[in-house]
Formats: structure tokens, C-alpha cells, sequence
């Protein structure tokens, strides 16, 4: 019985938690709450300076550019790259 519970942990434990996925987030638009909880690595600090960098230089053009914002590098836009959209922002007016 102890065999057969360590089995059903295992397998629990190594199949995907569907509803724990995390949904893209376009950096273009989204606040920092938003970014921190969706992006992998970055906390509320982080998802401020991206904030801030897209409001005084503009909209991202591609992930690759999160690493102009400071606190992130490569690898960060790595492991998200796959979360990340850089929809154009609306126009204002």
C-alpha cells in the first residue's frame, strides 16, 4: 500500500498543473501588477521599471528589448519569452 502511494504521488507531482498556467501579458498595455504576476522572475519592482521605461521611450517593438530596462536580462526574457506580447498600445486621443 506505501508502494502504491508513492506511485500516485509521483504521478501526481509530475503531470502539468493546467490551471496554474500563466496567461500572456502584453508589456505594451499592462500595469505592473500585471506583469509581475505573469512574468517568471519578475517581482513588482521590476515590472515598475518596465512600466516606466515603456512610458519614457515608448512602446516595446520585441521582447529582446526588455533588456534596455534595468534588472533584466537575457535570460529573463527567455524563460518568458513565450508570455510576452508587445501588442502596439492604443492610440491616445
Amino acid at each position: 500500500m506505501r508502494m502504491l502511494k508513492s506511485l500516485l504521488l509521483a504521478l501526481a507531482l509530475s503531470m502539468p498543473m493546467f490551471g496554474f498556467a500563466a496567461e500572456p501579458v502584453n508589456i505594451n498595455t499592462a500595469s505592473a501588477a500585471a506583469i509581475a504576476e505573469a512574468l517568471n522572475g519578475v517581482g513588482d519592482a521590476k515590472a515598475k521599471a518596465i512600466v516606466e521605461h515603456r512610458e519614457k521611450n515608448g512602446p516595446f517593438k520585441s521582447a529582446d528589448e526588455l533588456v534596455n530596462v534595468k534588472g533584466i536580462g537575457l535570460k529573463t526574457v527567455e524563460k518568458n519569452r513565450e508570455l510576452i506580447r508587445v501588442a502596439s498600445a492604443p492610440a491616445k486621443g
